[in-house]
């Protein structure tokens, strides 16, 4: 049961940073759409399966990864007209999201935090983050936007985390990731940050916390997340 006030005061800020794919919205299936027509297309086979090799790496590395699924060399300029196509395919698809999209429970924890003044930063590889955001009318609780446009290192490597904090004018001990890849939360405890698992504690058995799910998340475990 989520309450408009709590029951015990909020004596610190903490930066609360989200992943977006898969934590706040499930664009990863349409990832897998658009991936799935290249590899098609070069005749590879491309499953589910394959698809959780992507999870939290760049645009660039998971071409790299399907490409060696099939044993496929490319030029340069193949690959980058293979980049161009499937951000496309991907973009029809995001351009009919709406606020339905957002995971359950997320919405909770967002006006939680909020309500409670606490820093919310978005920390994703995607360089769609911003549009994604405003197809789900979410955007306006984000203080700061992190994303494959700002910088140049991906997950497992902390930068779009330790930008994320810096950007809410915390230190790394002082921020909470929410996660639902074995890179993120591996980038996450690389930067000496919280880290929370959203998804099957059996893969994301290196967060510190896990949940299956938002809903799952309670007022009474933020409240102990921003005060201790």
């Amino acid at each position: 049961m989520w309450m408009n006030q709590s029951k015990h005061k909020i004596l610190k800020t903490k930066a609360f940073i989200f992943d977006l794919d898969g934590v706040i919205v499930d664009t990863a299936k349409y990832h897998f759409l658009a991936w799935q027509k290249i590899a098609r297309a070069l005749e590879i086979n491309f499953t589910h399966e394959h698809n959780e090799l992507l999870k939290g790496v760049s645009r660039v590395r998971s071409l790299e990864i399907i490409l060696g699924l099939g044993n496929v060399e490319a030029t340069d300029e193949q690959k980058e007209q293979w980049l161009v196509q499937k951000n496309e395919d991907y973009l029809e698809y995001i351009n009919k999201m709406d606020d339905s999209e957002i995971l359950t429970g997320v919405m909770n924890v967002l006006n939680f935090l909020k309500e409670n003044n606490q820093p919310i930063v978005l920390g994703s590889a995607s360089k769609n983050a911003r549009p994604i955001l405003e197809k789900v009318n979410i955007l306006h609780y984000f203080d700061d936007i992190v994303d494959g446009n700002d910088v140049s290192n991906a997950k497992p490597d902390p930068e779009v985390f330790i930008v994320g904090a810096k950007k809410a004018n915390q230190p790394n001990e002082n921020a909470i990731v929410f996660e639902d890849s074995v890179a993120g939360i591996q980038a996450a405890n690389i930067a000496g940050m919280i880290s929370v698992g959203i998804g099957e504690p059996s893969v994301l058995n290196e967060a510190k916390y896990n949940f299956n799910n938002f809903t799952e998340i309670t007022e009474e475990f933020l409240m102990e997340l921003i005060n201790q």
